[in-house]
């Protein structure tokens, strides 16, 4: 039997919120909504701080996006899916840099919404159109001096359901695989280009030309 996934939907308009959970409890399997909120309170108060999943607007009754909400939320372990009515690539890019496993539009519907809900719960990115064609037109300049190993080890780990499995297809430790993820983020940061969370690590991979958007 599956494992029961729970959410909670931040949402400044009621007809959204109502329609988000009546998509998840569509699923199959089902995603519960267990709580919802027109602000982010909702994802720490009450029955949605235990929730698996954040399902989460950035625009919380004002123009400015609420990009500190979402790094805080990011910050404390939250898995957060951004679902908003913003469609350019640099609002998106930034929210996966700020720790989000993923960014839909509200564009994009049920199927999307239900498949990034599900793979958050797992710690997993999702990648739908609208992010696969930002994520392909950014091309950074500033690029980290990855090793052979390291961008192998990279590429592995995008593509793998554990790092336990890395270690065992590299013939490596699962030591060594934390130690090259770890001297990776480091190279990022020292270049300002932040990957604190496995889905900025895949931006940042498919940005630099590490891995096609296809081979996800």
């Amino acid at each position: 039997m599956a494992t029961r996934v729970t959410a909670v939907v931040v949402d400044d308009h009621p007809a959204v919120r109502a329609g988000v959970a009546y998509w998840l409890a569509a699923g199959d399997p089902p995603i519960d909504v267990v709580a919802e909120g027109e602000d982010v309170k909702a994802a720490w108060l009450g029955p949605g701080a235990d929730a698996d999943v954040v399902i989460f607007d950035l625009h919380l009754g004002g123009p400015a996006p609420a990009f500190g909400d979402l790094r805080r939320l990011a910050e404390a372990g939250r898995r957060v899916v951004v679902y908003s009515m913003r469609t350019d690539d640099e609002v998106a890019l930034q929210c996966l840099e700020l720790g989000a496993l993923t960014y839909l539009t509200k564009a994009e519907g049920a199927e999307h919404l239900v498949e990034a809900a599900r793979a958050a719960a797992q710690d997993r990115p999702y990648t739908p159109p609208s992010l696969a064609g930002a994520l392909a037109g950014d091309r950074s300049e500033a690029r980290p001096a990855l090793s052979a190993r390291e961008a192998e080890v990279l590429v592995e780990w995008f593509q793998s359901e554990s790092k336990e499995f890395v270690a065992h297809r590299l013939g490596i430790s699962t030591s060594t695989v934390n130690s090259h993820l770890e001297r990776i983020r480091v190279k990022y940061a020292r270049i300002g280009r932040e990957a604190p969370t496995k889905a900025a690590l895949v931006a940042r991979a498919i940005q630099d030309g590490l891995i096609g958007v296809d081979d996800l």
